[in-house]
């Protein structure tokens, strides 16, 4: 197939969305299919290759296509520029009929669909709206990353026959490579004998790091607890507040293989109180935790429950710090059960590769 992979983001962006639609695009090229990935021509800080910034390979070709950069006015500027990207996208595919046309992005889909494209929408999120009711309507087909998500759709009055369930991915030749403990520790700069407990992603929203605080304030002296991902204006009121917390920022999504070694405990603290954090999401990190050999501990949420299991992980009390902090110490003191569990996650996790969802996908 010819596939267009529409995406109104900036790529490379330092969201996890960017990860998994450059690795989906190099995944469907080595599925078979000439793939191009189309976004929106706006200003970006990161000024990197996007090929080299996710490490992946150079086998689909990028297109950016003028639109209005007005995301930053707020929700009526990114809806705007989010109508426009979409007119945009519709006058460059007008000859292409016969191809398929995938992405995350439902308006500008459901414009393609409205001409005779042949459009699959991933959804992600539990979007609800008449745009989604609309492309529920004249789209080809609904991918989503959840059972949650596809039980969320069907209540709607999706067709199931529309619908697909693939989760997220990794790519294990990417976290292959182990180093050494103490090199991972000095690569980040953290200078501590203590066990080190682990987060690794966004700071806000539904990922629950508030509770892995309040966790490390219970624990403190007796276990290092260090935060990779955020912005500096998030950063710097929590470092002021949780002093026994080591926060080392953004890192590219490249180095997190590495990063993670550094750690004896992963944790993954999603809360309860969202239905997407509960229900909805496949989170990009957990696939990645599997393929590194340290214990993780998540939040016991149906959704986490969907991928991890007790034999591949432990589960703590959502929202709950004093659960978290009680499953930390029972790992770090349990260290032969803990790399039981691990080496299982390290084995589960060749069920999720991103070459595998692409072909499930595509005999979808």
């Amino acid at each position: 197939m010819k596939l267009y992979y529409i995406a109104n983001a900036r790529i490379p962006t330092e969201k996890a969305h960017g990860v998994q639609i450059m690795k989906m695009c190099e995944a469907f090229v080595d599925a078979g299919h000439e793939v191009k990935l189309i976004v929106p021509k706006r200003k970006n800080p990161i000024q990197e290759d996007p090929f080299a910034y996710y490490s992946v390979k150079r086998n689909f070709t990028i297109k950016k296509l003028w639109c209005l950069d007005t995301v930053r006015f707020g929700f009526f500027g990114f809806l705007l520029e989010w109508l426009l990207f979409s007119e945009t996208v519709f006058w460059y595919s007008f000859f292409g009929k016969q191809d398929i046309y995938f992405g995350r992005d439902y308006i500008s889909l459901l414009y393609l669909a409205f001409f005779g494209r042949k459009t699959v929408w991933e959804a992600h999120t539990g979007e609800w709206n008449w745009f989604v009711w609309l492309f529920s309507k004249f789209g080809a087909r609904i991918v989503v990353i959840s059972d949650g998500l596809k039980n969320f759709y069907i209540s709607k009055g999706v067709s199931e026959e529309k619908i697909i369930v693939t989760r997220d991915a990794v790519d294990p030749q990417q976290f292959a490579v182990r180093i050494g403990k103490d090199e991972a520790k000095k690569n980040l700069g953290i200078k501590t004998d203590l066990p080190i407990v682990m987060y690794i992603g966004a700071l806000g929203g539904w990922k629950g790091v508030d509770t892995l605080l309040a966790a490390a304030k219970l624990l403190k002296d007796k276990v290092q607890f260090v935060i990779i991902g955020g912005e500096e204006k998030q950063i710097k009121p929590l470092r002021a507040a949780y002093p026994e917390v080591l926060f080392l920022g953004f890192r590219p999504y490249r180095e997190l293989s590495s990063h993670q070694q550094a750690a004896d405990v992963l944790v993954v603290p999603n809360t309860a109180k969202d239905a997407v954090s509960a229900k909805y999401t496949s989170p990009l990190k957990v696939f990645a935790h599997m393929t590194s050999g340290i214990p993780i501990i998540a939040s016991d949420l149906p959704s986490i429950r969907e991928v991890l299991n007790e034999s591949n992980a432990y589960f703590a009390k959502p929202d709950n710090p004093q659960s978290f902090a009680e499953v930390i110490k029972t790992v770090i003191e349990n260290k032969a059960v803990a790399k039981q569990k691990a080496e299982q996650a390290s084995r589960d996790i060749e069920l999720y590769t991103w070459k595998k969802r692409a072909e499930i996908i595509t005999h979808f």
